[in-house]
Formats: structure tokens, C-alpha cells, sequence
């Protein structure tokens, strides 16, 4: 059988952020639920002008499709305040982050957990290791034995489903399969898209890169 080929993240953007001096009013129009959902973005943002935009290269992407803006930012914003907590939604998003490869989603979310607390520095290593981290209690094993499940073979296996029980409602378990899914897509997307870090956002540990 023949290896098949993986490609890396490309190292120069295939679509390049819009430059916020050439957004429009209707871009504008679109990000004000984003203002209204971000405590303080309000004030940061009211203004209009180049200075009241956010200058961050995900969503100047985004800046491209007003429409698309429209429709996915009241879903990325229910993520952000679902029914899970802080811990257990960022543990999902930076584990699947770092098994999808989406190193600019894994730094930002990396940042925010220290920066909330969130996370310890142990806990982030740890979910670069997997469900078998020392680290872990049961039920943190548990949860991220479900994010690697789903990631790859796109299902919960059972035994993996009856532990988390133990801590999920039907609410949570609704927002944890979604949450993981959309950044298993935004892994996807962002490397198709050869989304850039930042200045001064944290990069993968070295070695750890797709194959090819």
C-alpha cells in the first residue's frame, strides 16, 4: 500500500488576514455580536475606525465573509459560555487542538488557560500526553480519553461514554461532542488556510509536527 502523503501547515498564508484598514461597515456590522459577548470589548471597540477593530490574524480571516461572521459567531459564542466549565472546555479544545495539529487555536487557548488559571503548566503537558498522564484523575482521564475518540475514530466508546455520566448532564455532554467537533474543523480549516501565529504566540513543543 502507498504511503499517503500529509502535508505540512503551509508556512505562508494561503489566504492572508484583511487588513483592518480595509474592512468595511458591513464587516463592522457583523463582529458587533463578538463586542457584545466579550466583557469590556464594548468600550475597546465602539469607536468605529481601524483602532476600535481587533487586529488578530483568525479573525481578520474571518473579515473576508461578513456573512459568515454573521452566522458563526452566536455558535462559537454559545461555546465559549456553555454549560461546561472553564477547565473541562479548555482540557477538550487543547487537547484536540494539539491531536488535530491546529497549533494557532492549541497557543491561544494555551495562553488563555494560564492566564484565567484555569490549567496548571502540569495539566497542559499532560494533555499533550494523552488520557494515560499521571496526572490525571480518573474522570480527567476519562474526559480525555473521549476527546482522543472522538478526533479519530469519530465515535464514544461506551465504556469511555459510562464514565463521563459520572460528571455530565445531557446539557454537557451536548456541548463537550460539539465543542471537540468544531475544533477538530478548525484544525482542518486553519491549516488548509495556512492561518499564521502571531508575534509572540507560543509554538508546539519541538518534535512535535505531522508527519509526512
Amino acid at each position: 500500500m502507498t504511503q499517503q502523503h500529509i502535508p505540512q501547515t503551509p508556512q505562508t498564508p494561503r489566504l492572508s488576514p484583511r487588513p483592518v484598514d480595509d474592512w468595511t461597515d458591513e464587516v463592522d456590522e457583523a463582529f458587533s455580536v463578538l463586542r457584545a459577548q466579550v466583557p469590556g470589548a464594548q468600550a475597546a471597540t465602539s469607536g468605529g475606525g481601524r483602532a476600535g477593530r481587533p487586529d488578530s490574524h483568525i479573525l481578520g480571516i474571518y473579515a473576508w465573509h461578513p456573512a459568515f461572521i454573521r452566522g458563526w459567531m452566536p455558535f462559537s459564542n454559545h461555546l465559549r459560555h456553555s454549560t461546561l466549565s472553564d477547565r473541562v472546555r479548555e482540557m477538550a479544545i487543547i487537547r484536540t487542538t494539539w491531536l488535530g495539529f491546529g497549533e494557532y487555536e492549541w497557543a491561544q487557548h494555551v495562553r488563555m488557560s494560564r492566564a484565567g488559571g484555569h490549567l496548571t503548566d502540569a495539566e497542559i503537558d499532560a494533555l499533550g500526553e494523552g488520557p494515560d498522564a499521571a496526572e490525571w484523575s480518573a474522570a480527567d482521564a476519562a474526559l480525555v480519553r473521549a476527546v482522543d475518540e472522538l478526533c479519530t475514530v469519530k465515535n464514544i466508546a461506551d465504556a469511555t461514554w459510562q464514565e463521563l455520566e459520572k460528571e455530565f448532564s445531557q446539557e454537557q455532554f451536548i456541548d463537550f461532542v460539539f465543542t471537540v467537533g468544531t475544533y477538530d474543523m478548525h484544525c482542518t480549516a486553519f491549516n488548509a488556510l495556512g492561518l499564521q501565529l502571531e508575534p509572540g504566540m507560543a509554538r508546539f513543543p519541538e518534535g512535535h509536527r505531522r508527519a509526512t
